[in-house]
């Protein structure tokens, strides 16, 4: 184990007695707000001591193997102890490397997923509905639910812009690195040459919030606007004036709902989105400003960087911010996004460990 990360769990064992005194204090249990913040650290360090009391109870445990290969009667039992510790301790560092990397709060919440059409006119908004149905794929493989917020769809059956609400355990902390620009190269179903065409999507992941980060938007902030709903929906979606357009005045951020029965439910969804573009809007900026100290791998998130490539004549699938290429692109059209998504993870958990090592 590097010593740095020995170093950084060491600390564990000694915050960890720490706690222990703190929870026990009358003072600390009259506060419930205290108690419970101290209560949930405690859980998290005594994961990480206990992983770390097992490594180093298996160490010692190699070195006494080691000294008993001298003995001739116990040297067969020796080896048979040395493989299994070493086997073990090389994934108890594994594991405890990944629960020292930093923890994004968000990564736990549900998510709300924008997909807007971007060059390509129609090739671009039938791009968008391959995204959405890719996306919608995946979910159902890992038991999310699922659901339309607002859409805009355009004439050949794709979608100018879709977003899509996302409920399920860990959405956003999966789904986080998809926000960028995605580019898809394939002969368009309205091409009768046969030619290539390049269009593009952008896709926004944004964790939805609390309930009561919510209401701290200050309601003489926003504009609400009724109007009719538009396309399929039914008779009663498209005679009343039941859906809802909030703008968020200091930023300009707009969020719309048209998709539930009623205006209340509409104001409720519309809300929510808006509240969570809010959150990315600062999020982004304190991305961007720390990306121009250093240059991550996996990036800000922005939109406006081009993250992704479908290229269909090859069926060749690139994620340009890890150099990853995958030649299996229809299966990731149906959804099966396990390895791009661990691959993007992987290497997000070696840039957060690099830095932890320099910042030691």
């Amino acid at each position: 184990m590097k010593p740095f990360l020995r170093q950084q769990l060491e600390r564990y064992a000694f915050r960890l007695a720490e706690l222990d005194f703190l929870l026990s204090r009358e003072d600390i249990m009259g506060d419930m707000k205290q108690f419970l913040l101290l209560s949930r650290e405690h859980t998290d360090v005594g994961q990480v001591a206990a992983r770390f009391a097992r490594y180093t109870q298996r160490e010692a445990d190699l070195a006494a193997a080691l000294e008993m290969q001298s003995d001739p009667e116990m040297a067969e039992m020796a080896e048979e102890e040395i493989t299994s510790a070493q086997a073990e301790l090389t994934r108890l560092e594994a594991e405890l490397q990944r629960m020292l990397l930093p923890k994004d709060p968000d990564d736990a919440r549900n998510a709300f997923m924008e997909i807007r059409a971007g060059t390509g006119g129609d090739e671009s908004a039938l791009f968008a509905a391959d995204l959405l149905r890719m996306y919608t794929r995946y979910a159902e493989r890992q038991g999310w639910k699922t659901e339309i917020m607002s859409e805009s769809p355009s004439e050949l059956g794709g979608y100018k812009e879709v977003v899509l609400r996302l409920e399920g355990d860990g959405v956003y902390g999966q789904l986080k690195y998809e926000s960028g620009g995605h580019r898809v190269q394939r002969v368009p179903a309205t091409e009768t040459q046969g030619r290539i065409h390049t269009s593009a999507c952008t896709v926004a992941v944004l964790a939805e919030p609390d309930e009561q980060e919510a209401i701290k938007i200050n309601p003489a902030d926003l504009r609400i606007d009724t109007y009719r709903a538009s396309g399929a929906g039914g008779q009663h979606i498209n005679k009343t004036d039941s859906a809802v357009r909030i703008t968020h005045i200091p930023t300009g951020i707009v969020a719309e709902c048209q998709d539930g029965r009623s205006q209340h439910s509409n104001k409720a969804q519309a809300l929510k989105v808006l509240t969570a573009r809010i959150h990315e809007k600062d999020r982004s900026e304190r991305a961007a400003k720390d990306a121009a100290e250093r240059k991550g791998l996996i990036g800000s998130g922005d939109r406006s960087d081009r993250i992704r490539t479908y290229n269909f004549p090859q069926g060749r699938w690139t994620d340009h911010r890890i150099n990853l290429t995958l030649y299996k692109l229809l299966f990731i059209m149906e959804g099966d996004l396990a390895e791009p998504l661990g691959a993007l993870r992987v290497a997000q958990e070696a840039e957060q460990l690099a830095e932890l090592e320099v910042g030691t």
